[in-house]
């Protein structure tokens, strides 16, 4: 029976990767009944809403979806569209498993930890206003209820992934009030899971280990400010954007997301990395119960990165999203 799972596109280079990734999931003999849809730009230009509903609530029916970045056109009306998608659908936290792939280069190997970042509060509430003309204040939000349910999930998620160590990355030599809240908070749950082990760091530092030994990490959770620039700093530990992946979790929904977009005109048809999308499918596959193909479609993956012919432009190389998927599927064999 095939599984439903929701597709979103959101256009730019999600063209190119989307058949890539769909090309790859059927060679290696996975069975899925996709739900495609348009979402942010590309459905704007249709006349359709940003988030059409018939898309969120295929979302909220398979309770699983796979997502390219949502190009969003520049300012209002439209806003940020990724941000708008999480907050449709009550995405209230992200997972991105951050590990050194075979065959990618990178600063460090042996990385192998989690970020998650809580997604409904912090600045990225935007709640801003003018005070007087040439006075801007944004609010930085967090609350006890938020806070609590972000940490048992993360706790959960850190037991249940077989982690050791759980890091909460804060401010609250500082931001005494709303980054000591949260990190009380992380205190409490952390008496509900004896068997992790709970540890501090202070933000900046945490971005300075990062860089001196980030195998020292396990688990890394903290707000949504915070996780946006430790995610990157991370995937830029890793190799970039190729060893990256996102897992949003609402009630019942489970979003797999590209993090890597940009329009056609910046990248260039036929030219995208297609493992931005590929490596969440994997994570969802997993997730799935469907481990065999996932650990294959991996396997060829990094058989396909370590043979270094097949790599788009931004991995130093000239070959085509077509040519990188060919190998791809080459190696699943």
């Amino acid at each position: 029976m095939s599984l439903p799972i929701t597709l979103i596109q959101g256009g730019g280079a999600g063209f190119d990767q989307v058949p890539a990734v769909q090309r790859v999931l059927e060679a290696a003999g996975v069975d899925i009944a996709w739900d495609e849809h348009l979402a942010g730009q590309p459905a704007l230009e249709r006349g359709e809403p940003a988030l059409p509903a018939p898309m969120l609530d295929s979302v909220r029916k398979t309770g699983l979806a796979l997502k390219t970045t949502l190009l969003s056109p520049p300012g209002p009306p439209a806003g940020n569209c990724n941000v708008q998608f999480r907050q449709a659908l009550g995405l209230f936290a992200t997972v991105r498993p951050l590990k050194n792939l075979r065959g990618l280069p990178a600063r460090f190997q042996g990385v192998d930890f989690l970020v998650i970042r809580e997604l409904t509060e912090d600045l990225y509430a935007a709640a801003e206003h003018e005070i007087v003309p040439g006075v801007v204040q944004s609010i930085k939000v967090v609350t006890e209820a938020a806070s609590r349910r972000f940490f048992r999930f993360a706790f959960d998620w850190a037991r249940s992934a077989g982690r050791k160590t759980v890091h909460c990355v804060h401010k609250a030599n500082i931001l005494k009030m709303a980054d000591g809240l949260f990190l009380e908070i992380f205190r409490q749950t952390a008496r509900e899971f004896p068997e992790l082990q709970p540890r501090e760091i202070i933000v900046d530092n945490c971005c300075m280990q990062m860089v001196l030994r980030p195998q020292q990490f396990d688990v890394l959770v903290m707000g949504n400010l915070y996780g946006d620039i430790v995610s990157d700093l991370g995937a830029g530990v890793v190799g970039g954007i190729s060893a990256t992946a996102g897992i949003n979790v609402g009630d019942g929904v489970r979003v797999y997301e590209c993090f890597h977009g940009g329009s056609r005109e910046a990248i260039g048809a036929n030219r995208a990395n297609p493992l931005p999308l590929l490596l969440p499918a994997i994570d969802l596959l997993e997730a799935v119960g469907q481990t065999e193909p996932a650990r294959r479609i991996l396997a060829a993956v990094e058989t396909a990165l370590s043979a270094g012919q097949a790599r788009t432009p931004d991995l130093g190389g000239n070959a085509t999203t077509t040519e990188v998927t060919q190998a791809i599927i080459a190696a699943l064999h």
